[in-house]
């Protein structure tokens, strides 16, 4: 009799179907210890997305796997998310179902049935991100959680030739945090820009993948040639080093976003605008050569 209980509750189970979701999600990071769930008493990201979307799901608990997981106070414009279910929601009821439990510094911006082969980490197959910077001698009252702010004046001349000596397949040892769990520091830049915005500096840079504070400690090291306290081929020694500690200061998370993960396009992995929403007007002069095979 048990026997024939364990097999028809193994048959019900085999007869549930279990639905894979997408969502982009966007946030203000500030009051966050990054992305990633932690302990109950430390607010991220992903536990108010999994709060909300349980809710939902009808109190289904709700697991997220994610693109990339940003450092505390980091903010992003277009992460990517999935989860499995076995409930069954219209795209606009996730979106806006979702927001109506989220708190306003974060929002799903959408949601899309996915193959049960597409994995919002793995199948990503490169990252960007932007660290926006304000310079003036004045600290901005505005945006002050939002953009870097740098008193000193910038050359980006100079900042660009250093940025282009990180360009490829290098090791990169000496942008990492020391705490970094990544396998491999073994990374490829495809693109990595430093662009003018009025007042702002935009760094925009794309890699196949990315170290614990590897965009704060580029953005750190372009930043002290910048303003010419070190000389543009430092950068180069500080690479061939592969030591941390000949890298300088890590720049502050405030001005970095992370603003777009790339799949391939089998998934039709749905595309806003390139952010932050106060960049939209900004070009995207991204390079085209050096990219990854999409397929």
């Amino acid at each position: 009799m048990q026997d024939q209980q364990r097999e028809n509750t193994a048959a019900n189970l085999a007869a549930v179907s279990v639905y894979r979701i997408a969502l982009g999600v966007e946030y203000k990071g500030t009051a966050y210890h990054g992305f990633q769930r932690q302990t109950d008493d430390v607010p991220s990201i992903q536990s108010h997305l999994e709060q909300a979307l349980s809710q939902v799901a009808g109190g289904e608990a709700v697991s997220l796997t994610c693109a990339g997981r940003t450092d505390a106070m980091v903010h992003a414009c277009a992460q990517v998310v999935h989860f499995d279910t076995q409930v069954v929601r219209s795209e606009t009821s996730w979106v806006m179902g979702a927001n109506r439990y989220l708190p306003a510094d974060i929002s799903v911006i959408w949601a899309k049935p996915m193959p049960l082969e597409f994995n919002a980490r793995f199948s990503a197959y490169a990252r960007r991100y932007r660290y926006v910077i304000y310079q003036d001698q004045v600290r901005p009252a505005h945006l002050g959680q939002e953009v870097t702010w740098c008193s000193k004046p910038l050359n980006l001349q100079r900042m660009q030739q250093a940025a282009n000596c990180l360009l490829g397949t290098h090791d990169f040892t000496a942008f990492r945090a020391q705490q970094c769990q990544a396998k491999s520091p073994i990374k490829t830049i495809y693109h990595l820009q430093v662009i003018p915005f009025g007042k702002l500096i935009v760094i925009d840079v794309r890699a196949d993948a990315f170290l614990h504070h590897m965009v704060r400690n580029i953005a750190g090291v372009l930043m002290a040639v910048g303003t010419g306290s070190k000389p543009v081929e430092w950068v180069t020694q500080v690479l061939a080093s592969k030591d941390r500690t000949k890298g300088g200061v890590t720049a502050p998370p405030y001005g970095l976003y992370m603003v777009k993960a790339d799949y391939p396009e089998q998934f039709a992995v749905p595309e806003r605008f390139l952010g932050p929403l106060f960049l939209t007007a900004l070009p995207d002069i991204a390079q085209s050569e050096n990219q990854p095979n999409a397929g």
